[in-house]
């Protein structure tokens, strides 16, 4: 069975994945399974920037002497100046706002793809990527390239591509050992997310996690009832991190 480590700073076990990179890779196609492009990413990503333009032009508050359209572009500004900077600040990953929504940006079209595929919502494919990779910051290394490892998936017998060799932190009988593993390396981003998908989709093993849509929880049990990772506690800390970017993202968290 492969088990994959998670990320430090959001969950106990060590860091197993890589931080995106190749980004000029071929975008896919809208994701099938009813989820359009234009959801709570490309919400985000206009509010990102709304706020960017907003600052680069200058705050500057509301004039007394302010036309009353004036006033309320001013009121909207600050609305959404807000509004961006309590996005994804309490999730407890020590990861400021703006690192994670560039990483969020740099993921998104791969996430929309693969939550089609896999039947969910897009933020769960997002928030899973973030809690393996540690929102892009903890690469995973094939030599001194970058593995595009963003899922922590190991390289078992029937892996046929590189490999990148690490060391992770693995629970059993409940206690945390240190290992070296051997995990999957990718020649970017793309094909770390399809590969994924073709992981969960074809192993029955993980037929739980598949087709629940928004709800972060099913979503992180399936996973973890399947053996995805060897620590006891992988449901509450994906499903916490799904249901905070769902959030944040003003998406629809499903609640069992």
């Amino acid at each position: 069975m492969r088990q994959l480590s998670g990320m430090t700073g959001m969950q106990a076990t060590a860091p197993t994945a890589a931080t995106v990179s190749n980004i000029s890779a071929s975008r896919p196609a809208a994701a099938l399974g009813g989820f359009a492009p234009a959801g709570a990413f490309d919400s985000a990503m206009q509010v990102q920037a709304d706020v960017a333009a907003y600052i680069a032009n200058g705050d500057g508050g509301l004039r007394a002497d302010a036309a009353p359209s004036s006033q309320a572009m001013s009121l909207q500004a600050m609305a959404l100046r807000n509004r961006g900077s309590a996005s994804l600040d309490d999730d407890g990953s020590g990861v400021d706002r703006d690192t994670q929504m560039q990483f969020l940006a740099s993921i998104k079209p791969w996430a929309q793809e693969t939550a089609g595929k896999l039947g969910v919502a897009p933020e769960l494919v997002a928030a899973h990527a973030a809690l393996e990779s540690g929102w892009g910051r903890q690469p995973l290394k094939n030599g001194v390239a970058n593995a595009n490892n963003l899922f922590g998936i190991k390289a078992g017998a029937s892996w046929q591509g590189d490999v990148a060799v690490a060391s992770t932190t693995e629970y059993e009988h409940g206690a945390m050992l240190k290992k070296t593993e051997r995990f999957r390396s990718y020649p970017d981003t793309a094909s770390a997310f399809r590969d994924y998908a073709d992981l969960l989709t074809s192993n029955p093993r993980y037929a739980a996690a598949l087709n629940t849509g928004s709800d972060a929880r099913a979503f992180a049990s399936g996973l973890a009832r399947a053996g995805y990772a060897t620590d006891p506690n992988y449901a509450d800390k994906l499903s916490k991190v799904a249901a905070q970017l769902q959030r944040s993202l003003g998406a629809t968290p499903t609640e069992n």
